[in-house]
């Protein structure tokens, strides 16, 4: 029996996914998040065999709930399942540790179809996201680290230089301490530095602040 956790702040999402997923043969819905800090939360105390995360979330965003899931438990295999195909959703969401990428506008059969696939190892992913991929690992060579950063880790990046604290961050830009360390643990890793203070000095030095 494959148990799925299902991440979705919309309720009628989770109660039609879930109904359909809930009569298959080999699944069984053991849980259900209805934003990204009670995903990560219920992720790791369940441990199911495959995430279905929305992305698009209060308290915590699918991407940053993917990351925090990974960095505990690197085994998780997490689907992302949303409306969204904007680079600045898929992205994320694949470099956190996303294995497959699909849209709700999918049906539920592919939906289902999805987490057998995923569970197995392989990664699905809509056509645009594969295209989208394909021309990112193009443009790779010539492209900065910071280049890839989102808006709120340039945003957590700029507060980083100006000597403030994480809590004082979180204040300032209205989220919560948890999703701040997430940020600044992903810009990190993206500028290839190893903390805090080298990371302001990048940006320094790529003139990101004035």
């Amino acid at each position: 029996m494959i148990k799925i956790l299902l991440v979705d702040d919309h309720e009628m999402v989770r109660i039609g996914v879930s109904t359909y997923l809930q009569i298959q043969p080999d699944m069984e819905v053991i849980g259900e998040a209805v934003n990204g800090l009670e995903a990560v939360e219920k992720a790791l105390a369940l441990r199911p065999d495959i995430i279905l995360m929305d992305m698009v979330m209060p308290e915590m965003n699918g991407a940053e709930a993917t990351a925090a899931i990974i960095k505990e438990w690197p085994e998780a295999k997490i689907v992302i399942v949303t409306s969204f195909l904007d680079d600045d959703k898929v992205y994320p969401a694949l470099e956190a540790g996303a294995i497959s990428y699909i849209l709700k506008t999918s049906n539920a059969k592919r939906i289902a179809e999805a987490v057998r696939d995923t569970l197995k190892g392989q990664t699905i992913l809509e056509p645009e996201v594969t295209t989208k991929m394909m021309k990112r690992m193009r443009a790779s060579n010539d492209r900065l680290p910071h280049e890839d950063l989102t808006e709120r880790e340039i945003e957590v990046l700029l507060q980083l230089a100006k000597g403030k604290s994480n809590q004082e961050i979180a204040d300032e830009l209205f989220i919560g301490l948890k999703t701040v360390k997430t940020h600044v643990s992903n810009l990190l890793s993206k500028l290839g530095v190893q903390d805090r203070t080298q990371a302001v000095i990048y940006a320094f030095q790529n003139e990101l602040v004035k």
